[in-house]
């Protein structure tokens, strides 16, 4: 069976990676879409990136770019130390990657720079990191920036999810950024701050992002059957440390 799988953000979360693909007994026949922000939390940042470019050699892998993603590129690169970064987890990442010894590994600055801002399958679903603003689609995004970092798309879902399609005037208000995709996967913006520790569908968009940078869970989800499998909470596999918290 071929399978379109879609991955929530990790964190550096090496650990519930490895849990979560075995739980969804990945082949190599799975097309894997991975959502953005790999790094950044936990302490196994550099170990996650390394297992995601092996895991690209056996199977059709998309990788979004996260807010998190840019930081750390930037800094493998240039050596640029975002203040905003080093107090959200980029420590953490600065320190697996003196550990793990990945620091000098030219891969992994490609993997950062060949990131994706989003991907639109043959199926016109539409996967990015956190959203667009552009009511003439995604392409037509005025600001890159907006791919990692916009919030107003999730939060439109959650305000048209409430609307009933009873008048003319209520399907005029539908958000006419969503109209130009069968569905969006985001992650960015925890389900967690929801009290949810699983994927969340407002509108036509799923988010996908259970919190895994705190106290929640990495998950996985196929993309047309909507099964999803989850690693264990990530506190439980670093009892030691804090992750973004």
């Amino acid at each position: 069976m071929i399978r379109s799988l879609v991955i929530g953000d990790i964190h550096g979360g090496y650990k519930a990676l490895l849990q979560v693909l075995e739980r969804a007994s990945i082949t190599p026949k799975d097309t894997l879409i991975f959502l953005g922000d790999y790094v950044d939390g936990w302490s196994e940042s550099a170990e996650t990136i390394e297992k995601l470019i092996q895991l690209s050699k056996s199977n059709t892998c998309i990788f979004i770019r996260g807010n998190h993603d840019l930081w750390c590129g930037l800094w493998l690169e240039k050596g640029a130390q975002n203040p905003v970064w080093l107090a959200h987890g980029g420590n953490e990442t600065i320190e697996s990657y003196i550990r793990s010894g990945y620091l000098s590994r030219r891969t992994h600055k490609t993997f950062f720079n060949t990131l994706q801002n989003y991907y639109l399958d043959d199926k016109n679903r539409l996967f990015l990191h956190a959203g667009f603003t552009s009511m003439h689609g995604v392409g037509q995004e005025e600001y890159e920036s907006n791919y990692y970092w916009d919030r107003t798309l999730w939060e439109a879902a959650l305000l048209a999810d409430k609307v009933e399609e009873k008048t003319l005037d209520d399907i005029l208000t539908k958000p006419k950024r969503f109209n130009h995709y069968k569905e969006i996967y985001i992650g960015h913006t925890p389900t967690t701050n929801y009290n949810k520790d699983v994927p969340i569908k407002a509108y036509n968009l799923w988010n996908v992002d259970t919190g895994a940078a705190f106290k929640g869970k990495l998950t996985i989800m196929d993309i047309d059957s909507k099964e999803i499998w989850q690693s264990d909470p990530l506190p439980l596999l670093y009892p030691n440390e804090r992750g973004r918290n």
